[in-house]
């Protein structure tokens, strides 16, 4: 199987990416879109004509972001609406609510290296937020999806994954000692797998869904680990929002992913798959383990039990 290449790379711009792309009646929604990646994918998205949802824990600041990004691009049709991906409840209520066809869904909301945390349901919380809120809500907006007939899904992932794969016994760390960066890169090894699973599932839907590593960029992830003073990655390496952004908006919008799938891109381009960690940081490849079907089936299945334990999500 061929890499997929595209003109862009390390430097490219949401806005570049996006450049002559024409989504007008197109509808998407990006989680976390009120700062960010997330704003900086809605703000691309809506540059093209496409009608924006930003899904937000904070209404507040959500509103904020959808003013700047319509006062920037002349797009008003934008939408804040609530979500907050660790509370089964919110993500039933923002599925249940949704009305026509869907034609992107960007899982871009997240949470890096955390203290020990776990939700209502015992959930551990980096697992829960990163993974189990975005299979839920994609798995609640499928008719919607589906209705298209060419819907994508795009998953903001991490070099992280290669810290960690699903330890599927212990996914919780009911037994091992918590590891924040150890449950960070379980959850965002997770979220490639998803993306396997639910291409496998949903491609005769017309759904196909592909994994990013957006590059080393300063946001508020990083407010558990020291953010730019922490110093763990090269000056040289470091992107702006608008160029963290660029992978998403291109695998939202680029005509080079129609019908493709189950797939990790870096800096715009399809990344090699290895079976050793690199040198640090490592920025580039994929772990074998997050591309495997059976991981992604086995995923699949755990995570729909555990959801289906939960009064009212179905």
């Amino acid at each position: 199987m061929n890499l997929i290449r595209t003109p862009f790379g390390f430097a490219s711009t949401a806005a570049e990416v996006a450049e002559g792309i024409d989504l007008t009646g197109r509808r998407a929604v990006v989680t976390g879109a009120s700062s960010g990646l997330g704003v900086e994918t809605a703000r691309a998205l809506a540059g093209t004509g496409a009608e924006v949802t930003l899904a937000v824990r904070d209404v507040e600041a959500g509103e904020r972001a959808a003013k700047d990004i319509t006062a920037g691009t002349g797009n008003t049709a934008l939408r804040v609406v609530r979500l907050d991906l660790t509370d089964p409840a919110s993500i039933a209520t923002f599925t249940r609510s949704w009305e026509g066809p869907l034609h992107i869904l960007v899982a871009n909301a997240g949470v890096m290296a955390c203290p020990e945390q776990r939700t209502a349901q015992g959930w551990e919380w980096q697992f829960a937020t990163n993974h189990l809120g975005h299979l839920a809500l994609a798995t609640g907006l499928h008719a919607a999806l589906a209705a298209d007939g060419a819907a994508r899904i795009v998953v903001v992932s991490s070099s992280g994954h290669q810290l960690s794969p699903v330890v599927f016994d212990d996914v919780h760390f009911a037994f091992r000692p918590y590891d924040p960066w150890l449950a960070y890169g379980q959850s965002k090894t997770a979220n490639v797998l998803f993306t396997v699973e639910a291409t496998r599932r949903w491609a005769g839907d017309g759904i196909t869904a592909n994994a990013l590593m957006p590059g080393a960029i300063y946001t508020n992830l990083q407010r558990h680990t020291g953010g730019r003073g922490s110093g763990t990655v090269p000056p040289e390496l470091i992107k702006t929002a608008e160029q963290g952004a660029a992978t998403s908006v291109l695998l939202a919008t680029s005509p080079l992913l129609e019908g493709i799938g189950g797939r990790y891109f870096v800096d715009g381009n399809e990344t090699e798959t290895i079976d050793r960690r690199g040198a640090a940081p490592p920025l580039h490849g994929v772990a074998r383990y997050a591309l495997d079907p059976d991981n992604a089936r086995r995923l699949w299945t755990l995570s729909e039990n555990l959801l289906a334990t939960v009064e009212g999500l179905s």
